[in-house]
This record gives structure tokens, sequence and C-alpha cells, in this order.
């Protein structure tokens, strides 16, 4: 370990405009009591420095990109890697493994509330709360007969990934009476029967849901994975519904199926482009609900992020290894602990 005590910086994404945090502070109670000095960075840095990276035995990293230059310097003290989320398509993982960085993710924070902001997207889009909305402010309430909602019972539910969220996305919504479909080739039926899901393969998950959901990781695998074929498979009474991450599917392909209402609608909250450009043709289009890739961001969620977040730092400070460690395999090559 490094000579004295350890040390964790916060990077400046998790402040407030008002200089506070974005979680509760009693979450600092758990480096607090372990004796950990932390602060939050001086300056916001898109990527994270060498120089960062030689003050820190752990950083606490929300957008931050975490780059092999970063984790590459002559003088590097980092150890840990703790990021707000559970997404990780921001850090170089190999890199980090090659010199022995650890990556800990938070799927414990992110779990209930983003199957809840998938779930909020498969309600709103069913009432077409966002229709019904627009006709009531416009003094349009002679049309209300117009807009009927879609019931959700005997409707089939659809996911792409049956991990940590597609997972409790199913678990929230089995009062719904819905069919449970998913395509997922790392899990077994076995896993999820309890769940009522019946796993098939992606053209027909795309061609029998009736609202599809992404819950997949962003990775080379995934990258792309839903374009123009897949939104052809798709009804035109569907809904198609994405919280996971913006270039799993192509954009453009997600316009043209929406403009020429090739599907009843759609639930975005991530985009190829982040932040979103004003000018996205998406943000023209009436028949999609957009939000900032930050629709689960509750109270809730935050908290319990930051809780994980410092708890895998004080893991590792207590030479402890930190739950939901990413690169496992570095773990045999590092002398903070013994497994």
């Amino acid at each position: 370990m490094a000579q004295g005590k350890f040390r964790v910086g916060i990077t400046r994404d998790n402040l407030k405009p008002d200089g506070k945090p974005i979680f509760s502070e009693s979450a600092f109670r758990i480096l607090d009591d372990a004796g950990i000095e932390y602060e939050f960075l001086p300056e916001f840095e898109p990527e994270l420095t060498p120089e960062t990276a030689a003050k820190y035995d752990a950083l606490a990293v929300m957008l931050a990109k975490v780059t092999r230059k970063t984790v590459s310097g002559p003088d590097r003290r980092l150890k840990l890697i703790a990021r707000f989320g559970v997404g990780y398509d921001t850090v170089d993982v190999p890199a980090c493994t090659e010199n022995g960085v650890i990556l800990a993710i938070t799927p414990d924070g992110v779990r209930r509330p983003v199957a809840m902001a998938a779930l909020t997207f498969v309600l709103m889009l069913a009432q077409k709360v966002m229709t019904k909305d627009r006709i009531t402010r416009e003094g349009r309430w002679s049309e209300r007969m117009n807009h009927f909602g879609t019931g959700l019972s005997g409707r089939v539910l659809g996911s792409i990934g049956v991990g940590n969220i597609g997972s409790e996305l199913f678990r929230l919504a089995m009062p719904f009476g819905m069919k449970h479909l998913a395509c997922d080739p790392y899990i077994t039926p076995e896993s999820v029967a309890p769940l009522g899901v019946k796993l098939v393969d992606l053209d027909t998950l795309f061609r029998d849901s009736d609202f599809l959901c992404v819950n997949c990781p962003l990775s080379d695998e995934t990258r792309k994975l839903v374009g123009p074929r897949q939104f052809s498979l798709m009804k035109p009474t569907a809904y198609f519904i994405n919280t996971a991450r913006g270039p799993i599917v192509d954009e453009t392909a997600l316009y043209d199926t929406l403009r020429n209402n090739r599907i009843a609608g759609a639930g975005i909250d991530v985009f190829e482009q982040e932040p979103v450009s004003p000018g996205n043709p998406l943000l023209k289009l009436d028949n999609i609900i957009v939000t900032p890739h930050h629709i689960c961001l509750t109270d809730e969620c935050i908290n319990t992020v930051a809780a994980s977040v410092f708890g895998a730092c004080r893991d590792l400070a207590k030479s402890r290894v930190p739950k939901y460690v990413v690169n496992q395999e570095v773990l045999g090559r590092v002398p903070y602990f013994h497994r």
C-alpha cells in the first residue's frame, strides 16, 4: 500500500452547481469511519490525467474517461477506479488490468432505479401520456377519445439482456400479466424460469415483443446491435425502449423507423452522442419520449451508488477485495491483499 493515509479523489461531475455533492453527505461517513482522506478533484477532467492518478489510491468516477494514459504514468499511485454506475465503456479495462488497477462498479445501486426507468417508459408509452398531455395543454379536449392506450395484460415484454437490470425489470413487471421474452447468450433458461422468462433468438425477440427494452452493456459485441434489419421485424404497434447505451442502436435507423411510423413509438434515455445535439432529428418527432441519460436518477439511486463506491474504496483501504470487481483477473496480481 502507499505510504501515508489512503486517499480518494472524487470527480467534480459529482457536484451540483451550488458546489454540494449530488448524493447525501452522509455517504462520506463510510470514508470517515475508515480514516480515509478524500477530496473532490480541483477541476473537471474529461479524461483523467496521469498526474491525477499519481495523487490518489482510488478515484470515484462518474463521467470522466479512464484511458491507458491515465493508468500508465511512472508515478501512478492509483489502485482502484470505483465507478458511479454499472456501465464501464468509458474505462480502458485492459489497460487497467495490465497496470494492476482494479475496476469496481455499482450494480447494487442501479438495479432497481434503471429497471424502474425502463418500466416508466413502458407505462408512459402504453398510456400515451405525452400525447394526452399535449392535447390537454393545447385545448384539444374533444380529441381525447382518439388516443386509446395499450393494455398490458397478455402483451409481450421483451429484453435484450437478462442480467442485473433486465431480471429486475421482469420482476417489477410481473403484476401486469405480461408475457416475458428475452435474448441473452450468457444465461440459461433455468436461471430465468422463476421470472417467467422465455429465452429466444434476437430475431424472434424483435418480431414478437410489444415493448422491447435494451438492457445489455455496450461492448464490441453489442455496438450497433440494433439496426435497420431488427427494426424491420417489429410490429407496427410495438414500442422500443433504450435505457442502456446509445451506441448499441443505429440512431439513423431508429429515426427512419419512427419518422415513417413503422413502429408505434419509443422511449430513449441514451444517445450515440452525448450531450445530445439540439439539432438531433429524433428530438423533432412526436412519437418518442426522450430524457437526458438520467431518467433513473433519484435520491435512492445516487445515495445507494455513492455508498457502494465508497464501500469499494474502504474495502481496498482495509486490504479487502471490493465488491463487483469487473477485471477479476487483476486480483491475483496485485499485492494489496490475498483472495
